[in-house]
């Protein structure tokens, strides 16, 4: 174990630059599956199943995902306009 780094932060190797990744298709598939879910529990409301919890549960998962979703879509705007 080298402890150069530690005692002479100027060896330190430079740290990789971040990767950009791409939240869209994170957030789409999690808005997806919180609507899909949704659905269901109207579904199950419609054959009298008490799912009121659930379904305001799911109806805030869907919309989070699609706040996610918008805010994803300013912050690669901002990002895009900050490289040119």
């Amino acid at each position: 174990m080298k402890f150069a780094p530690i005692i002479d932060p100027s060896v330190r190797k430079p740290s990789p630059k971040p990767v950009r990744v791409d939240l869209r298709k994170v957030f789409t598939f999690g808005t997806a599956l919180w609507a899909i879910a949704l659905v269901i529990c109207m579904i199950l409301l419609a054959f009298g199943i008490n799912v009121e919890r659930l379904q305001i549960m799911c109806a805030a998962g869907t919309v989070i995902g699609v706040l996610m979703l918008v805010w994803e879509h300013f912050d690669r705007w901002d990002y895009r306009r900050l490289g040119e």
